[in-house]
Order: C-alpha cells, then structure tokens, then sequence
C-alpha cells in the first residue's frame, strides 16, 4: 500500500510532538513493507533544528512553497491507496484538496494529532487554518488523537462521516531502557516544552514540590522556556533534549512527571506520548489525572497519579524497589499495547474497513502486520 502524508514536520523534534510520532508511525509502516512519503513545508523554524534528514525505506520531501510542489505532490497522490492530510500542516487545505482532484481517487484521510485544541479553538469562534471551511465531511476517514466525547463532537461539529481514535504510541528502537550513566541522580524530572496552560499543574507538581524538598534534587528539559521561569536551587535545566537522548534523561531520575496540556486533560481520552515514551524507558511514572486515564495505564499499579503537593511528595518517599516495580508493569503494558507497530496496525485495519464500505473490496490485500483493534465508530 501506498500511503502518502502532508504534515508539520518529521524532519524536527523542536518544540512540537508530531515528529516522534510520525517517526515510529512511519518505521512501522516501512516495516510492514507500505511505501511512505511525507511531504513537509521546509520552514526555517525546524530547519535550524533538523534533528532527522530521512528514514530508510520511506521518502521526506521537503519543499518551500506549495506550487513549487504542486506537481510532485499531485504525481504521488495520483498513485497513493491513501492520502493522510493533518492538523497543523502549512498546506492541509490544498493538500486535501488535491486529493480531490486527481483522476485516480484516493482514499481520503484527515488525522488531528491536536483533536482537543482544535475543538476548543472552534468553541472559541476561531478560524482553524488546517481545516476546510466546509468541515471534514469530504473525508473518508477522520483520525482523532482523543477518544471518547471528541469523536462525537467531530461527527456534529466537522460532519466527519467516519471518525476513530488513533491515540500516541512509542517506537521501543528509540525508547527504550538505558543504563544509567555517571553524572547527577535526580529525584524527580519532568520532559515537556514550555507551554502557559501547563504551568498551573507544573507548579504545583514540580516547583512547589522542589521547594518543599530542598534536599532533593530535580531535573527539567525542554526548549522555550522564559528568563522569568520560577527556578530554585535544586532544579537543573536541560535546554531541548531531542528523542535520541529521551532514553538518558529519563534514567537519570529515580520518576518522571508528566503534565497533560490543558484542552487534552478538559476532554479525556488523550494520552500524552510522553506517557508512552517514559515507560518505554523504564522510568516510573507520575501524571496528573483525566478521564480516560485509566485505560491506557493501571493508576496505582503501572502509574501514579497525582493531585497535590503532597502527593508528589509521598511517591518520593516511596522505596526504589517499589518504584521499580511499578515501571516494570508500565513497561510490559506499553509493549503489549501501546507501540508505534500497534498503531500502524490499527491504522491498516481501518484503511481497509473504510476502502470496503466505500467501493467494495477495491484495495489489494495489505502486507506487513496482523491488524487488530480499533472499531471506526469506536467511542474511546
């Protein structure tokens, strides 16, 4: 199968979570012997970042303008089984229009890697820039990163026809567990890029627990962070930590936090691909708490979650054997669930059910992965 992708970026990691998502995606559909290409408009913002120039066995283009590209992009498209249109890409709009045009339709895709922050953005009254002033109803497929009530308001909002969850994941070639290296051993890190609506549970989570455990010793990474931050003597900073040094930062503390964007805790369902990535690591795992939560990690067993200070500040008294034990069930229910390959699965089976309600059985058989999971009217 050919699928093609117009999206925001594969090549950079800076500041943006769609290229570590789209990497595991891409490496599992290669894997499974689908032809890939990605097109990404080559804005100077991630190309002073550029922390990946290809990925074996699948095709990056990179172009300045969409009519440089017109013709290169209409070429595959008239050759793809799928078209995979999403949010933030430059030229969503004229790539799903393209999509269109072509004289050998493909199979219509748009996925929202932001569902949330696209819905509350419509409920604001704002325009959405990646999406078609008609809404998603020419699309065969909508591909959501939130379950549950999301979906539903995709089908009345957007008029999507066909909508399903295709939550975050994690590719185990690039997150996996590291050994430990000399160095500082922190008590608590926290990996995010700076972000206002994070900052009220980042606080109360991370800066007031540090301040209230001065004797311990934090670490944060991320990029975009303001002069004002509210630092104190025992938090270090790492400025940007790109995916192929995840592993390290992570194993150089005894648990990791993670904080949910604000419209991604509000609707549920949206697991952040930190979560993933941590406990593909091996490090134990702290998050504030959503709906949903529950269905991707087991509170108290694969996960802690947290709701104060205080909390945050038992789950540091807890024994290393303990935290152990809980990063080991995260683990195996990652692997079990929750990786890049499971993902390229689910999409496969949806592809496919989708191709047959359309036209009947048009779409030669899929190689690669058993597919499995994933129902397209699926609530989360």
């Amino acid at each position: 199968m050919k699928l093609v992708i117009f999206g925001l970026t594969l090549s950079s990691s800076w500041g943006n979570g769609h290229a570590t998502l789209w990497r595991g995606l891409v490496r599992a559909l290669v894997c499974g012997g689908h032809d890939v290409v990605f097109f990404e408009r080559d804005v100077p913002y991630y190309a002073a970042h550029r922390d990946l120039d290809c990925i074996p066995g699948a095709q990056l283009v990179l172009y300045g303008d969409w009519r440089a590209v017109n013709q290169q992009a209409r070429h595959h498209v008239e050759s793809a089984d799928a078209v995979i249109v999403t949010s933030y890409c430059e030229d969503a709009v004229a790539a799903g229009r393209l999509s269109l045009e072509v004289n050998r339709a493909p199979l219509r895709v748009f996925y929202d890697l932001d569902t949330p922050v696209t819905l509350a953005r419509l409920r604001a009254g704002e325009r959405v820039p990646y999406l078609p002033a008609e809404g998603l109803a020419s699309f065969d497929l909508v591909l959501s990163y939130a379950g549950g009530e999301a979906l539903d308001t995709l089908r009345q909002a957007l008029r999507a026809r066909r909508v399903a969850p295709l939550y975050g994941h994690v590719d185990p070639q690039a997150h996996r567990p590291t050994p430990r290296r000399t160095g500082p051993r922190f008590d608590l890190s926290y990996l995010g890029t700076y972000a206002n609506d994070r900052q009220p549970a980042l606080r109360t989570f991370f800066i007031d627990a540090a301040r209230g455990q001065p004797a311990r010793q934090f670490v944060l990474g991320g990029s975009g962070y303001p002069r004002d931050f509210p630092w104190s003597a025992n938090i270090s900073f790492v400025h940007h930590v790109p995916p192929a040094r995840h592993g390290e930062f992570y194993a150089s503390s005894r648990l990791t936090l993670n904080v949910t964007r604000a419209d991604m805790a509000a609707s549920g369902f949206c697991p952040s691909g930190r979560l993933f990535e941590a406990a593909a690591c091996g490090t134990p795992l702290l998050s504030d708490g959503w709906r949903g939560l529950d269905q991707f990690f087991v509170p108290g067993k694969e996960i802690l979650v947290v709701r104060s200070t205080q909390d945050v500040e038992n789950a540091l008294q807890l024994s290393d054997t303990e935290l152990s034990r809980i990063a080991q069930a995260a683990l195996e229910r990652v692997l079990a669930e929750h990786t890049s390959a499971h993902r390229a699965a689910q999409l496969e089976k949806l592809l496919e059910q989708t191709g047959r309600e359309n036209a009947g059985d048009w779409m030669r058989p899929l190689r690669g992965h058993q597919t499995a999971g994933a129902a397209l009217t699926g609530g989360s």
